[in-house]
């Protein structure tokens, strides 16, 4: 799960604009405790990173070793076997993705990266995990808890 760390550490930049993009989304005044998403991976929320690895503090060193072959098998898995997902593609590197995505079958929202550097060019009032969760609904599917 991308931006998912284990019980104890320090919740990520880019976690607590995710959390604060959610609880403006609901306007809730939730306080989240960590930062194990466990719990969304439970209810089908897949996190995935274009690249899969980097070095601390050194964002797109590992973008020259093939990760995207890997992460774009993946998306076209999905895109291939499954129906009505819903795709959250934040960043550049993210709506690079869209041509291997069939916009017929999925649901394809778009915004910039949740990270401190570009969270007000377009994540900031996004809607997305309200707009996800009304395009679950109207599939007849569960909506995500994303307070859990």
């Amino acid at each position: 799960m991308a931006f998912s760390v284990n019980l104890g550490e320090i919740i990520p930049p880019s976690l607590k604009n995710i959390y604060q993009e959610i609880s403006d989304n609901f306007s809730s005044d939730y306080i989240f405790q960590d930062g194990f998403l466990n719990n969304w991976a439970k209810q089908g929320v897949f996190l995935l990173n274009s690249i899969l690895t980097v070095e601390s503090g050194k964002p797109g060193s590992h973008s020259q070793i093939g990760w995207q072959l890997f992460t774009d098998k993946v998306i076209k898995v999905i895109n291939e076997h499954l129906n009505g997902v819903v795709f959250l593609l934040w960043g550049n590197s993210a709506k690079s993705k869209i041509s291997i995505i069939n916009r017929k079958k999925h649901y394809i929202l778009q915004a910039s990266h949740p990270s401190p550097l570009s969270v007000y060019r377009g994540f900031f009032g996004c809607r997305h995990f309200f707009i996800a969760n009304q395009i679950l609904i109207k599939q007849g599917k569960t909506p995500i808890n994303w307070f859990c």
